[in-house]
């Protein structure tokens, strides 16, 4: 649609299916970051997500407490005791799953508290700002509201606010530097316009626009007086006093059995800007980590592999930046998505590691310089070519060599046995050499009045592919900074009960 010429602003029918189009992409691109890629770990509720339906009874003795130990309570934030952060402080402290999310959130901080504390630093926002991050997503980079589609550590809205990008490939609220970046500004900014931290918490949870009006309405730019007046909503009543209790219990931790939290270790790694595709498992063949370890790093990327002609921060192992430059300059760019690279270890043979990349050993020993029979040396770096059903070019098909199975094709082109079986009409799992196999649904055309000859269907398939990207990319770059009044369209459950409806970072 967006390459037809068509105008697609004017004419209110086309207008309507392009919207439509736009979020039936997001509703499924929502369901799969849901779903995960098998590599990522299984995201954990955030703290106030648990204590969001919870009500605290009033206790002067804990109250009291807490105020006496805020005296020696070292804080670059305007700390306050109350019945409101008692309560919290009682739930965090007496609840097992609430202590046990704030726990967990305290230990993954340690993954990104030097990162986030030299962003906060440079836009001049407290240091003890960084606990917002336990009430938005635990400190889990992918956290991810399928409702309203807000995502990332800091629950930013897919709006491209604050420079985050987000398209088909890469989504950069997922990525923890440059969103808490993005967060670190967005504070600062809420702080210049109401001159009150607070109320500049609120405005992040419940939306400048709302507090505003909170204010204007009351008379009272404060913000425990606008919850005594029931001027907020019951998120927002729980946001403030439930981060305050979370600063004041890690600030304290021998009070409160937090003691004994052991903070994973910082996140390090140098960046390789790539404006190639490469496969991930790529990548962590040639800098010797794991795949796991290539997917943590990069959190912010939507698939196995980095964007075609379009620049992208890789994040690769600390020290590995030269030795990644080196190996990468023997594979051709063009085959960076698909091939890979290996070292040879002890007891290894050619047949042995063609079986287990699924490759060839006649073809890794002719890209190598080797003869089939000559053998591999403990340490030898094999570029090793494999073919790949998304980087042919033209109707996808494979000649079946000897040796072949439906499984080993299937597992080689990454698709499944049953695709495979259906889109050649196959009956067993025996293959004859020399059978050519479709390892891509067939394209199916509509009634026509002519013949399309295969090249024709073949452009008009890669074109089709290229349009849904580049739609899915001009939604986010159309949005830009908007209302979160605007009606989510992402599906999935609603994680809590009571939502933002106009804050800029988010739409719960």
């Amino acid at each position: 649609m967006l390459t037809s010429g068509m105008d697609l602003k004017t004419d209110p029918q086309l207008a309507d299916e392009f919207d439509h189009l736009l979020n039936a992409v997001n509703s499924l691109e929502m369901a799969a970051l849901k779903q995960g890629n098998g590599f990522s770990p299984v995201l954990e509720a955030a703290p106030l997500d648990a204590a969001n339906e919870v009500t605290f009874p009033a206790n002067a003795a804990l109250t009291a407490k807490v105020t006496a130990e805020l005296k020696t309570t070292q804080s670059d934030f305007p700390l306050v005791v109350n019945d409101y952060v008692a309560g919290f402080i009682s739930y965090f402290s007496n609840s097992p799953a609430g202590h046990a999310h704030l726990l967990r959130s305290l230990e993954r901080a340690g993954k990104y508290k030097e990162m986030i504390s030299k962003n906060l630093r440079d836009q001049g926002v407290p240091q003890d700002l960084i606990y917002l991050a336990v009430a938005e997503s635990g400190f889990q980079p992918q956290a991810l509201n399928a409702r309203s589609g807000a995502g990332g550590m800091w629950q930013f809205m897919p709006t491209g606010a604050y420079g985050l990008a987000r398209n088909g490939w890469f989504d950069e609220r997922f990525d923890p530097e440059k969103s808490s970046i993005a967060y670190a500004k967005y504070m600062k900014t809420l702080y210049n316009q109401f001159g009150d931290w607070y109320l500049a918490m609120a405005a992040y949870d419940w939306g400048p626009g709302n507090v505003q009006r909170a204010v204007m309405r009351t008379g009272y730019a404060d913000f425990w007086e606008l919850y005594r007046r029931n001027a907020l909503p019951g998120e927002t009543k729980n946001y403030v006093p439930g981060i305050i209790a979370a600063i004041i219990m890690a600030k304290n931790p021998a009070q409160y059995g937090l003691d004994k939290i052991e903070p994973e270790p910082p996140v390090i790694s140098d960046t390789m800007t790539v404006d190639y595709a490469i496969d991930l498992r790529l990548v962590a063949d040639v800098t010797d980590a794991s795949l796991l370890e290539i997917v943590a790093l990069n959190p912010s990327l939507l698939r196995m592999t980095t964007p075609r002609d379009m620049s992208f921060d890789l994040h690769i192992p600390a020290g590995m930046r030269e030795v990644f430059a080196t190996r990468i300059k023997e594979i051709p760019e063009d085959k960076r998505a698909s091939w890979r690279f290996h070292v040879v270890r002890s007891g290894e043979t050619l047949d042995g590691i063609a079986a287990g990349l699924h490759a060839h050993a006649s073809d890794i020993a002719k890209t190598n310089g080797l003869t089939v029979d000559g053998g591999v040396d403990t340490g030898d770096e094999l570029v090793i070519p494999v073919a790949s059903g998304a980087s042919v070019a033209g109707p996808q098909r494979y000649s079946v060599r000897h040796g072949d199975t439906v499984i080993t094709v299937a597992d080689r082109f990454g698709v499944s046995v049953e695709q495979l079986r259906r889109w050649n009409h196959l009956a067993s799992n025996v293959l004859k050499p020399g059978t050519s196999l479709a390892i891509a649904e067939p394209v199916k055309l509509a009634p026509a009045t002519h013949v399309r000859t295969k090249a024709a269907r073949s452009k008009k398939a890669s074109h089709a592919t290229a349009s849904t990207v580049r739609a899915a990319s001009a939604h986010s770059e159309k949005t830009g900074p908007v209302s979160k009044s605007k009606a989510p369209t992402a599906t999935g459950e609603k994680a809590l009960t009571t939502k933002k409806q106009n804050a800029t970072h988010k739409s719960k």
